[in-house]
């Protein structure tokens, strides 16, 4: 199954920061694949907090722009997605050290990891776009066991400002749509480190 036949959920959590790279790779891939349907799972963060790259409200209208369904924002409205086959994969995107974390230790506290593991309980492809201050610090153990963990996919990372944050890792954008396509095919795309 390529991208243009595809229903993917994306779940956005609260790294406010890399929303306007996420959005842009988001918009080329809905260019290149009109017929990708989108769902978006929003974090209570999201939804709630103002930050100073963007509003809620600001969110919202990106959101509106990609997707022509109501973004979901509740766990009841999550839980859904993985048991009635909605979705092809989910795109954890951005995805946080705390909701990294959370994920690795299965623990459903949100609309977006409630959404993540019932999607996983389909065996179905749950891709991580990561964005972490700490992902080579406390986070290096999470990554480990979820690069370990059945159907679970990254976007390719790397640091994004070794001098000044030597614990943070970013996922590469630009490789969002062929992480997407490798991960429906059951595949990690290589090389991870970038």
């Amino acid at each position: 199954m390529g991208l243009e036949q595809a229903r993917a959920g994306i779940g956005l959590t609260g790294s406010f920061c890399t929303f306007s790279c996420v959005f842009e790779g988001l918009e080329k891939i809905k260019k290149d694949c009109p017929g990708l349907d989108l769902t978006f799972v929003l974090s209570h963060h999201v939804q709630i907090l103002p930050n100073r790259f963007c509003s809620p409200e600001e969110t919202l209208t990106h959101v509106g722009k990609l997707s022509e369904r109501e973004p979901v924002r509740t766990i009841p409205d999550a839980e859904p997605l993985g048991p009635k086959n909605l979705l092809d994969i989910f795109v954890i995107a951005p995805c946080t050290g705390n909701t990294l974390a959370k994920l690795a230790a299965g623990i459903t506290d949100g609309p977006v990891l409630m959404a993540a593991k019932g999607h996983l309980r389909g065996g179905k492809p749950l891709l991580v776009f990561l964005s972490s201050n700490d992902a080579l610090g406390l986070n290096l153990k999470n990554i480990g066991t979820l690069l370990n963990t059945k159907h679970v996919y990254f976007v390719p990372f790397g640091q994004d400002a070794p001098g000044t944050k030597p614990n943070s890792l970013v996922a590469k954008a630009e490789l969002l749509p062929a992480a997407m396509e490798a991960a429906l095919r059951g595949q990690q795309l290589q090389p991870l480190l970038v």
